[in-house]
């Protein structure tokens, strides 16, 4: 018989605050690891894994009603092994369950539960479950209890079970037919979305709405190839709809993770630096192509709130805020009449109750979202009026009970904020931008890189885990970003060093693609591949992307011949539903085309560089290589523009310049 014993809840243990956030309850919680692995095997009982996040609305739900409870913690005690997960830290993790999860119901989200044997593999998924039956939901107690006595008796079926989710959920790649049409996957896609886009409030699909920015990025590159108006329709609508919403914080910038109804009024309250770096980019390019000042405003809004809000002292930017505040679900963002009445002088307070929506009855849970689904264009347009009074509402919400933030540093999405950043800066010229992108990057270098300059993947006291796909790709991405913003060549090399461990690392070299975790992680029943986007484009999208730019910035075969077997691994996997794959399809058709190159030479401190530089940034030029070629500092500059292997004769004239730039897009 068995001597093994089983310690209490080990997530005081846990840098986390989403482990933290369970560390108290009475079920005896297992960090992922070796530990909890062993246990399982040793003492043959079926893993229970709950994988959630932080800022996670309904994961705070279920830790609460059932994770409190003393019932369904016993029978959690003594006939499983209990893992608690942080998808942010551990999404190599996330991503293997959520994709059995979607093989084996269809459909997924976060908490996740998986009933796995001990070896990891689920035989049982879902996502949130009340404890008890209710609704004709099952409830969680009712759930282990008949699978505790399934495993007993139908052992056998189970392990089946598992090894077929298993097998239905990892990708394939095939390589041995032929290619499909890039060209027919890209127009398959922009079908998809055109068949899926809400002609009224825009976005894709009807309730709950995503914000989906790599759609829109996707959609304004097609744009910019065709001139499709309905295109430009579709990206112009959503853009609007959106910052007229709820989803969209008016009184403290901003946007939320997502919104529960059709017209983005009713937001899930949890803001993520990812969506609001992704966001800002789609906001920053729609300024660039469409000219609408409305555009700038938002982005400078929402990297107004990055900075003030999320920015650790020492540069890194945090990972989200919850979506709950004393216990409630939006608390912290509602207002009444009264208190906007009490806090601006008449008329304004009436003027702006009007303007933003805020009613006596309200809009959600008693109280109101401020939002502008009901206001005239000329309202929305005319946000210069209202500044004054959004700044004092933001005064006063300061004094309120803040949600609760996820200090995390997470080095992905610190990439992608650090090419938001880089990019508001050369299209803007805000100073403030670019110092913080530096910043952010300097962050990572001294806390997620070890001494022989590999990456980690989290920092929250000390590092985490051996840094993903992402982690490279992404950091990658906004070095490359911030060299092109600032010419400073320690960017380049940096992210020609981190895409040289990216290929070493992750690239199968027994099969195709890419993987998503380092040989260093060992602890996984398989090891995933990722290539379809999500809420963020996938890492291979990313590394393809970076890799087309270094292939321009540092030409060598070793970047060719890369790009050769990714983008050949890449294309057949989207075959399917390519609509799913906007960012691959982007990346797809740079390393196809090749991007226009942009070429500076001479005095990169001189006022004609800054003309020059200015008359670029002025264009919609979202994939173009910009590269620089110091010279003397002699007042002179010139700057070249390549395109499908011709170059035209350089100029030192901005209208020259953008005379040239009209007629190269023109000829795409």
């Amino acid at each position: 018989m068995s001597t093994l014993t089983i310690r209490p809840n080990r997530l005081h243990e846990a840098d986390s605050p989403y482990l933290l956030q369970h560390a108290d309850n009475p079920v005896h919680w297992f960090m992922w690891g070796e530990e909890a692995l062993q246990k399982a095997r040793e003492l043959d009982r079926p893993i229970f894994l709950s994988i959630g996040y932080s800022t996670c609305h309904w994961c705070h739900v279920m830790a609460h009603e059932s994770f409190e409870d003393d019932e369904i913690a016993d029978i959690l005690n003594k006939r499983y092994i209990p893992i608690k997960v942080d998808r942010e830290e551990r999404p190599d993790i996330d991503m293997i369950y959520v994709n059995a999860c979607l093989a084996a119901t269809g459909s997924a989200g976060w908490p996740l539960t998986a009933i796995c044997t001990p070896e990891g593999r689920p035989f049982f998924l879902g996502t949130y479950f009340p404890p008890r039956r209710k609704r004709g939901m099952p409830g969680l107690l009712e759930i282990l209890t008949t699978i505790s006595e399934h495993w007993k008796k139908s052992r056998s079926q189970a392990e089946t079970a598992a090894l077929d989710i298993m097998a239905a959920a990892q990708p394939r790649i095939n390589l041995t037919s032929e290619d499909p049409s890039l060209s027919h996957l890209i127009q398959r896609a922009i079908d998809g979305l055109k068949a899926a886009f809400d002609p009224e409030y825009g976005g894709f699909g009807h309730a709950p709405k995503f914000p989906t920015p790599t759609n829109l990025l996707f959609l304004m590159r097609q744009w910019e190839k065709t001139r499709d108006q309905e295109l430009r329709r579709m990206i112009e609508t959503t853009l609007t709809c959106m910052y007229r919403g709820g989803i969209f914080d008016h009184i403290g910038y901003g946007f939320h993770r997502y919104a529960t109804d059709r017209q983005w009024l009713i937001p899930h309250f949890e803001k993520m630096l990812y969506d609001n770096a992704l966001l800002a980019l789609a906001y920053i390019e729609a300024f660039q192509a469409f000219g609408e000042p409305l555009y700038r405003s938002i982005a400078q809004k929402i990297f107004r709130y990055i900075l003030r809000d999320m920015q650790h002292p020492d540069g890194g930017f945090y990972a989200a805020e919850d979506a709950d505040s004393e216990g409630e679900e939006g608390r912290f963002y509602l207002w009444t009449k009264g208190e906007i009445l009490h806090a601006l002088p008449s008329p304004i307070g009436e003027q702006f109750c009007q303007v933003y929506d805020i009613t006596e009855e309200g809009n959600f849970s008693g109280g109101s979202i401020p939002n502008l689904v009901k206001a005239s264009r000329e309202q929305v347009q005319d946000f210069a009026e209202m500044q004054p009074w959004l700044e004092e509402l933001q005064r006063r919400r300061t004094y309120r009970e803040r949600p609760s933030l996820d200090d995390k540093i997470i080095t992905f999405w610190n990439g992608l904020m650090v090419a938001a950043l880089a990019r508001g800066y050369r299209v803007f010229g805000d100073q403030n931008l670019l110092q913080a992108a530096r910043a952010a990057v300097q962050f990572i270098l001294e806390n997620l890189v070890d001494g022989e300059g590999r990456l980690y993947a989290t920092f929250r006291k000390r590092r985490g885990v051996h840094g993903f796909l992402d982690d490279y790709a992404f950091l990658s991405f906004g070095l490359l970003e911030l060299y092109e913003a600032c010419q400073d060549d320690q960017y380049l090399e940096l992210a020609e060093h981190f895409m040289a461990d990216l290929i070493e690392l992750f690239e199968d070299k027994n099969g195709a693609g890419l993987f998503f975790t380092s040989p260093h992680i060992n602890d996984l029943p398989i090891r995933p591949k990722s290539f379809e986007d999500g809420a963020l484009p996938s890492g291979t999208a990313i590394a393809i992307y970076n890799i087309v730019k270094l292939a321009s910035h540092r030409p060598d075969i070793t970047w060719e011949n890369a790009l050769s077997r990714l983008t050949r691994a890449s294309v057949p996997s989207a075959e399917g539903e390519p609509w799913h794959y906007p960012a691959l399809l982007m990346a797809l058709a740079s390393a196809h085309e090749r991007p226009m190159e942009i070429t500076f030479v001479g005095d990169l401190e001189s006022d004609v560089f800054a003309d020059l530089w200015a008359a670029v940034n002025s264009h919609y030029l979202p994939d173009a290589v910009v590269k620089f070629e110091p010279g003397p500092s002699n007042g002179q500059c010139s700057v070249q523009v390549c395109l499908n292997q011709r170059c035209l004769t350089p100029t030192s004239n901005p209208d020259h310049l953008l005379e040239i730039l009209d007629t190269k897009k023109a000829s795409v």
